[in-house]
């Protein structure tokens, strides 16, 4: 068995190393003139004698020269003869652009039975056409448009939803996850970042929460006077301003105010951590990124917003008062009256939904920065996600609570 094995490397080697005849050898398309200073233009003429058509091909055809310059009418059919007399040199453009003629008008030359004529041709070019005419044409390999039907739409924003639905539960578990961590005492961050998330969710949110309370009081007490004037009853611009801004207006706003400031800035941090690699920085050194960044950011938030909002509330009342003071209702009298309407129960109700409006605006900000690109751009594009879906997280959570707080007659 080994003696078999050596005599028969030994033959292989022979077959491999031994040189090509002259006889054996392939034929190589033949390029004339190639170092024609002065190519002439490629130009491709058609002629008809009776039913036969003739290809008058002349000229330099060359991938990097001129146009092809196409004159007749080209029939339904390959052409019976060529006339070669002004052919040029040529490379691989010529028989690329004869195969896609007979590939035009027979879309499977090698399955036909009237094979083309190639009378006329170099016999070079002649071996290149028939060689690849020989093998039929794989048609899955063509990039053909796909026909989008309303069903594959359907499909695929459903699977966008799902994946949305699915991305969102899974961001929600590990933050809650995180939480209990940190209540067990197992979770790590640095109390001097969660210190300074603190102070920007809430001391530095202050003006603009004024600003946006202040007005809304404004507007509410101008809305709700001119109604009620008509009635005698301006005093009742208290109740409503004051019903008004507890209940929906002052933690509405608020949470609208935190998603598009801090939510976005949570996203923005995040997304930029995320493109510089910091967060995959952090898994190396066995941090977990949802208790070294989310977490802090998480707990800043919740415990801000139930502050913010009674700060609100209380600027929003303010601003009323302001207005019942010009339309003749004193301040004192103003006063006891929203305290006659606002009880403990109204009043605690925006205080609720405040908590759940903060975590909401921490994780959707949070979580559009995790899944953020590699780029500036993607950072960019993670805030604009961040506070859209943040501000509609605010407004879906609070239909939810509407219609909680009816069915419990609240």
């Amino acid at each position: 068995m080994e003696k078999q094995g050596k005599w028969q490397y030994n033959l292989l080697r022979k077959k491999v190393h031994r040189p090509l005849s002259r006889k054996t050898a392939l034929p190589l398309p033949a390029e004339r003139n190639v170092a024609s200073a002065d190519p002439l233009p490629p130009r491709a003429a058609w002629s008809h004698d009776g039913t036969d058509a003739t290809l008058e091909i002349s000229g330099d055809w060359r991938r990097d020269g001129p146009e092809v310059e196409i004159t007749g009418d080209a029939p339904a059919q390959a052409p019976a003869r060529y006339q070669v007399d002004s052919l040029g040199s040529y490379d691989s453009t010529l028989p690329a652009f004869l195969l896609a003629r007979f590939r035009a008008v027979t879309p499977s030359p090698a399955d036909s039975d009237d094979a083309p004529s190639f009378t006329g041709l170099p016999d070079n070019l002649r071996g290149l056409l028939e060689l690849a005419l020989a093998v039929p044409e794989e048609s899955d390999t063509r990039n053909t448009p796909q026909v989008s039907s309303d069903l594959r739409k359907l499909g695929k924003i459903s699977l966008q939803l799902w994946a949305s639905v699915s991305g969102l539960a899974n961001f929600t578990g590990q933050s809650v996850l995180s939480l209990g961590r940190f209540i067990t005492g197992k979770a790590r961050f640095r109390s001097s970042e969660f210190w300074l998330t603190l102070q920007q969710c809430g001391i530095d949110a202050l003006p603009i929460v004024s600003l946006i309370s202040f007005l809304i009081g404004l507007i509410l007490a101008f809305v709700g006077n001119v109604q009620l004037a008509n009635f005698g009853a301006s005093l009742f611009v208290a109740d409503l301003v004051g019903i008004a801004m507890v209940r929906e207006m002052g933690v509405v706003m608020t949470a609208i105010i935190m998603s598009g400031r801090t939510g976005a800035a949570f996203a923005a941090h995040l997304g930029s951590m995320k493109a510089n690699e910091e967060i995959d920085a952090l898994r190396t050194f066995g941090f977990d990124p949802f208790d070294f960044l989310v977490l802090p950011r998480l707990l800043a938030l919740v415990l801000m917003m139930p502050v913010l909002t009674i700060y609100a509330n209380i600027v929003g009342i303010l601003g009323g008062m302001l207005v019942g003071f010009f339309v003749g209702i004193e301040p004192e009298l103003y006063w006891t009256e929203t305290l006659a309407a606002v009880d403990l129960t109204n009043a605690s109700l925006g205080v609720i939904k405040s908590v759940f409006f903060g975590a909401a605006i921490a994780i959707s900000g949070c979580m559009q920065g995790m899944k953020a690109g590699n780029s500036s751009a993607a950072v960019g594009e993670a805030t604009t996600r961040a506070v859209v879906a943040s501000i509609t997280a605010v407004i879906v959570l609070d239909s939810g609570f509407a219609a909680i707080f009816t069915l419990l007659d609240i």
